[in-house]
This record gives C-alpha cells, sequence and structure tokens, in this order.
C-alpha cells in the first residue's frame, strides 16, 4: 500500500505512526520535495529515498514512537563523500531536508446507552478524532437516520446492538475509556461489574447519583472486588462545577471531564521531546 492507504491502514488499527515528506531538495537526491514515507512499530510503506538517508530517518522516526513524542521535527542530509553516514554511503551531491510528524493513536471511547444524554453525548465526541463506540441493548436507539448527526462527524463511529452490551465491553481494546449511562439500572451494574473484571481498561465513567454509587459500591465489593478496584469507577461523571439536568448540559459536562482524562493520559506518556518542531542535522 502506499503512504495513504498506509496513515488509513494505522487509523483503523488504533496504531501510531510517523509521516516523512521531503520538504526541501537542493541539488541531485534520490527523491523529489514532497515524497513521503510511514513509518510504525515493525512496518513501513513508500520510500524517501532509500539508503542511508532513508535507513535513518525510520531509526530516528521509531525513536519517536518509542517515547511518544508529539512534536514534529526535521532531519537534514548532507548527500556528499566527505559526510559521515551509519547505514552506507550516499553520494548524489544534494541537500534534502526530511519531516517527520508523529502521528499518535486515536484514543477508543465507548458510550453504553443511546438514550438521551448517551445521544448529546456522542454528538459531542463525534466532532473529536476518536474511534468511538456506541453500545446499546435497545436495537432502535441506534436507528441510521437518528444517529445521522454523529456519524458525519471526525470520529470513526462504531455501532453496536447486542442484547448483552458486556460482551462488547470485553471486545474493547486495552485502555478504551468506558463510559456507562444504560437505560436500566441492572444493565449498568452488569457492565461496572465487567468493567472492573477487565483490569485495563482506562477510564471507566457511571451516570448517576452519589447514592446511586453507594448501593453499586457495596453491591461491587460484595461480588469479591477490592476496595481499591471500585473506586476505579468514577461516578457521578462530568465536571461538578458545570450545574444543570438537562441532557445537553450533562453531556458537555461528561465530555469535558473526559477530555481533561485524555490530556492527563496523554501528559503522562514518556516524551523527550517538547516545543516547536526541530531541526536536526542527520548522520549521513
Amino acid at each position: 500500500m502506499d503512504w495513504l492507504d498506509a496513515l488509513q491502514h494505522l487509523r483503523a488499527a488504533g496504531a501510531p505512526g510517523v509521516l516523512a515528506t521531503v520538504t526541501e531538495v537542493r541539488g541531485h537526491a534520490p527523491r523529489e520535495a514532497g515524497a513521503k514515507m510511514v513509518v510504525a512499530e515493525t512496518a513501513t510503506w513508500d520510500t524517501v529515498g532509500g539508503g542511508n538517508l532513508e535507513a535513518t530517518v525510520v531509526e530516528r522516526a521509531r525513536v519517536l514512537l518509542a517515547t511518544g513524542a508529539t512534536v514534529p521535527e526535521t532531519l537534514t542530509f548532507s548527500l556528499n563523500e566527505h559526510a559521515p553516514v551509519e547505514h552506507g554511503r550516499q553520494c548524489c551531491g544534494g541537500v534534502v531536508s526530511v519531516l517527520l510528524e508523529p502521528q499518535g493513536a486515536r484514543p477508543v471511547v465507548a458510550v453504553f446507552g443511546m438514550g438521551h444524554v448517551g445521544h448529546e453525548l456522542a454528538r459531542v465526541l463525534s466532532r473529536l478524532p476518536l474511534h468511538l463506540h456506541l453500545v446499546d441493548s435497545r436495537e432502535g436507539q441506534l436507528d441510521a437516520a437518528r444517529l445521522a448527526d454523529v456519524t458525519d462527524g471526525t470520529a470513526q463511529v462504531h455501532l453496536h446492538h447486542s442484547p448483552v452490551p458486556e460482551n462488547v465491553l470485553a471486545g474493547l481494546p486495552a485502555g478504551a475509556h468506558v463510559l456507562i449511562m444504560s437505560h436500566d439500572h441492572a444493565e449498568d451494574f452488569v457492565l461496572c461489574d465487567a468493567a472492573l473484571r477487565r483490569g485495563d481498561l482506562g477510564t471507566v465513567g457511571l451516570i448517576g447519583s452519589r447514592a446511586k454509587w453507594l448501593r453499586f459500591r457495596q453491591r461491587l465489593c460484595a461480588e469479591g472486588h477490592p476496595e481499591s478496584t471500585v473506586d476505579r469507577i468514577t461516578c457521578p461523571i462530568g465536571l461538578p462545577d458545570i450545574p444543570g439536568k438537562a441532557p445537553a448540559v450533562i453531556a458537555i459536562s461528561v465530555a469535558a471531564g473526559l477530555l481533561r482524562d485524555l490530556a492527563g493520559s496523554a501528559a503522562a506518556a514518556p516524551s523527550s521531546l517538547s516545543g516547536p518542531v526541530e531541526t536536526i542535522e542527520a548522520v549521513t
């Protein structure tokens, strides 16, 4: 596949990559300005010129992937016989600049329950670069016409109708963020229990009052979950300083809380880079 198909492939798989683009060529070079390639953890697609130049690009791109870098950087290569090399000599005679742009994996968010609040929340989240899973045990809640204002957004939306929604939860990737707001408290409880048994999810939130959470917390502990594990569930969800019970208000509050959590997760990821685009004179 070419570089564009590769980016789409990585996005669909929820995997990170680095887009490398030849941005400037002075003199002779193996590829023209605009040539691109994509580098993933164990694979590459397309080419920016082969040889030492490309090997160095791949090597540096994988450092960016390993450190969770988010800031682009530029590598500059002198292609002459006097330049030091690590991966073989290229004597084209030109100078090449290559921009490396990290492409982070899209977060995965699952909303269980497409009632009034769930639908409003899906509308907001669909405008963000996410993998958005919408789940309901009632088939009509996932009607295409009803969710037309959700499925035309930026997010990659995945619809799941299942009379056993905990099976959908079991199939989510590790690190997925889960928001539980079904029409049935019994269904909510089963989903909370299933989420805690996973142990590898991101944040888990439950809609409801403090009184509801007190009952749920007691029952989850009675099911054998340690208190420290039960405390992984946040209830109530949203930002407490945003008042109001209208579905749109609750949805905005919950979305804001989720964005705060996502930003916290990104900040906690290891990264050796920060600030503007960095220019590095590459060893060629």
